[in-house]
């Protein structure tokens, strides 16, 4: 059990080590902050948009639920529930990563 446990978190790394990267490069080339988005001003920025959501979409969930309210503290429950999805999302994004590195490598 200790094995697929370790495993899971290893995925999960992948996934954020690949979301954060993805977000700082993004934001860095594009000069604009990176949010949850599918819009844009042709089909093509429209797909590259949710693309970079849905790779980037872990990274920017963890810094939605640490963004402080009004009274310059930040909600528990939003930082948990952010946290929950984020970690939940990244799993898919580096199962992805690692899978497509597997695929490639065999």
């Amino acid at each position: 059990m200790t094995k697929e446990l370790l495993l899971a978190a290893f995925i999960i790394a992948v996934g954020l080590c690949v979301a954060g990267a993805g977000t700082h490069f993004y934001q860095w080339r594009l000069r604009q902050q990176a949010m949850l988005r599918y819009d844009g001003a042709t089909v093509f920025a429209s797909m590259g948009n949710l693309v970079m959501s849905f790779f980037c979409g872990p990274y920017i969930m963890l810094q939605m639920g640490w963004s402080q309210e009004g009274g310059a503290s930040v909600n528990m429950g939003s930082a948990l529930l952010s946290a929950l999805v984020a970690f939940g999302w990244a799993f898919l994004t580096g199962l992805l990563i690692v899978g497509l590195y597997v695929a490639v490598r065999s």
